[in-house]
């Protein structure tokens, strides 16, 4: 599926689309440079799961837990990290452990050199200001 987007708004909105569509995903990588709306994206998922805390990158932090209505949304930024043994070192096996999470982990090719079956891929391209190619 390909989507455009013409604002924050509707890239927010589609994070909902993919959750209804995607029921089983619970590990969703998100590709795409800097800017090209991953973080609006997770912002998204978050009000669609009942989460009423603001959402904000842990591009320092590398990740944030948040618990909703609907479920845990665990968001991993792994800019910064270096391969799959740096992802374990912030507990990205327990996290997947249990069933309750959306894991949404920014950049996961900087730690997977090939990307394991039960990730779902989303790739964002910035096309202008407010516009976005979101794919899935």
């Amino acid at each position: 599926m390909e989507y455009t987007t013409k604002s924050p708004e509707e890239t927010a909105k589609l994070a909902e689309k993919f959750l209804k569509e995607n029921l089983n995903a619970r590990i969703i990588g998100l590709s795409g440079d800097l800017g090209s709306g991953k973080s609006v994206f997770v912002k998204g998922a978050a009000k669609y799961l009942g989460i009423k805390k603001n959402v904000t990158s842990p591009t320092f932090v590398i990740a944030k837990i948040y618990e909703g209505s609907r479920g845990k949304l665990v968001h991993i930024d792994a800019y910064r990290l270096k391969d799959e043994n740096d992802l374990e070192t912030i507990g990205f096996n327990e996290f997947t452990n249990d069933p309750g999470n959306y894991i949404f982990l920014e950049w996961p090719e900087q730690v997977f050199n090939k990307m394991p079956d039960k990730i779902k891929i989303i790739k964002f391209e910035y096309l202008g200001e407010n516009e976005r190619k979101i794919s899935w």
